[in-house]
């Protein structure tokens, strides 16, 4: 195959000119539709499910139809797999550069501390679970190769369609498992609608005691104040350069530098310097967990940028936590969407995988209720049902489907509820890093994958002796 004439002419008739252009409208048509849906149908409106992934879902059934009729597909899956890889790493480098004043001052460490180990702990058990039943089943169906794919299910659940989608692929191309990609994929979808029926259910038992009188899905008004839309130092909206391109290039230069640390530890890999461990395990976990790395390059240039105005070179603050969380909502919004147009239906031709994502979905779905539901109620004291319903929604589906369910009884947010999905973050990754150093142990064998299960339960045990361990002030909060 010759290589591409970058400098040459190109024709702009060419349909390559036009294919990411076009991707993008017909992502966000599909959006726009589903949200004319939601607002026109009562329904669908109080059944909760975010316009992104309604949206994802019509597209899925489109381009289901259109196969169909034509024989070739509507989006091109490659195109949807890399905005679903890339949204997810560019939406937290976001969420990570939001200024200081838009941060997460009402949450004390306490709140933060037991909000990480419920999301560590949420994560395990949905991983527990879903080994359980994929191991199980690898025995009854023993030509399946999915033995270790429950594992995705604490990604599909717990981190969204970004993970369950690098994971699912990773396990797809290095270990052999046969549409790895589109069982993540549809695990995370699953997850989506889960969030919505366990959300519908929380609403309703609150109503039931008097807690909650609203009707869910309900459009709402909201008030805003000028400080809530620029901080009293921050650059202008508009000079020789427009405040948003200066937040979206302060995204792109923190995510090219996380790009240029993991291409600097790939060289070393491809080089051999780790051996079969560097291809087998590191390999994967460094490309797989590219949002870790964004985090990190956003509060390094966070740092630099604090430094620069400590020292007077720079004299207003850069970053807008008002248009970094617009940026974030946007790249979440298109990962979620292009992951479940992203879904291949084709694996549901086969018994292997839809007797496990039914029984694994169902187990996680259960499992993650009661689990936030126990531990909300022992650490939140007057604000435990807010707190759920975050919760929640994150773990099943992504931090804008805990938001969308906290609005229902919170609309105006005087809870910290919704700071608080913030402020857990560097306790999930602390103590969740040694489950993520495991996801690329479960795949090699059968064996391995006891091994796994086995070390799952211990870290499940270790967690949540920490947890409830630590012993909480009279009024129901923690120390």
């Amino acid at each position: 195959m010759s290589e591409p004439d970058f400098f040459g002419s190109i024709n702009f008739w060419d349909s390559g000119v036009w294919h990411l252009v076009v991707t993008f409208s017909i992502l966000f048509a599909g959006m726009m539709l589903a949200n004319i849906i939601r607002l026109r149908l009562r329904f669908i409106r109080r059944l909760m499910i975010p316009s992104a992934v309604l949206g994802g879902f019509l597209l899925l059934f489109l381009g289901w139809i259109w196969k169909l009729a034509t024989g070739s597909p509507l989006l091109n899956r490659v195109t949807l797999e890399e905005l679903t890889y890339h949204g997810l790493g560019l939406g937290f480098v976001a969420l990570t550069l939001k200024s200081a004043d838009g941060g997460t001052r009402k949450v004390s460490i306490g709140n933060s501390f037991h909000a990480g180990l419920t999301v560590v702990g949420t994560y395990l058990l949905q991983a527990i679970l879903g080994l359980v039943i994929t191991l199980g089943l690898s025995y009854v169906f023993t030509s399946s190769k999915t033995f270790s794919l429950g594992v995705i299910t604490a990604l599909g659940f717990g981190q969204g369609p970004g993970q369950a989608y690098n994971w699912g692929h990773t396990y797809e191309t290095i270990y052999g498992f046969t549409y790895g990609a589109s069982v993540g994929l549809t695990v995370a979808a699953l997850g989506f609608i889960s969030a919505s029926l366990g959300g519908i259910l929380f609403l309703n038992r609150m109503r039931r005691r008097g807690a909650f009188s609203g009707y869910t899905g309900e459009q709402y008004t909201e008030t805003y104040e000028l400080s809530d839309f620029t901080g009293s130092n921050e650059i202008p909206l508009s000079e020789s350069m427009d405040k948003l391109t200066i937040q979206v290039s302060l995204v792109f230069i923190a995510y090219a530098a996380a790009y240029a640390f993991m291409w600097v530890i790939n060289l070393l890999i491809e080089h051999d310097v780790l051996g079969n461990f560097g291809h087998n395990t590191v390999q994967p976990l460094l490309w797989g967990f590219n949002f870790i790395f964004g985090i990190l390059a956003a509060m390094l240039l966070k740092a630099i940028i604090g430094g620069l105005r400590k020292k007077g070179v720079i004299r207003r603050d850069y970053t807008s936590s008002f248009l970094q969380t617009r940026i974030s909502g946007f790249m979440f919004d298109v990962m979620v969407v292009a992951s479940i147009a992203a879904i291949d239906l084709d694996a549901f031709r086969h018994k292997e995988f839809v007797i496990p994502l039914i029984l694994v979905s169902a187990a996680a779905l259960f499992a993650t209720y009661r689990y936030c539901d126990l531990t909300c109620k022992r650490f939140y004291g007057g604000w435990s049902d807010q707190a759920f319903l975050a919760l929640f929604g994150m773990l099943t589906g992504t931090a804008s489907t805990g938001i969308i369910l906290l609005r229902e009884s919170d609309t105006k947010f005087s809870t910290p509820a919704a700071d608080l999905l913030v402020s857990l973050q560097p306790f999930a990754i602390a103590f969740g890093f040694p489950m993520l150093l495991l996801l690329g142990v479960a795949p090699k064998s059968v064996g391995m994958s006891w091994l796994t299960l086995g070390l799952l339960l211990i870290l499940f045990a270790v967690v949540n002796i920490i947890q409830f361990a630590i012993k909480r002030k009279k009024n129901g909060g923690p120390v």
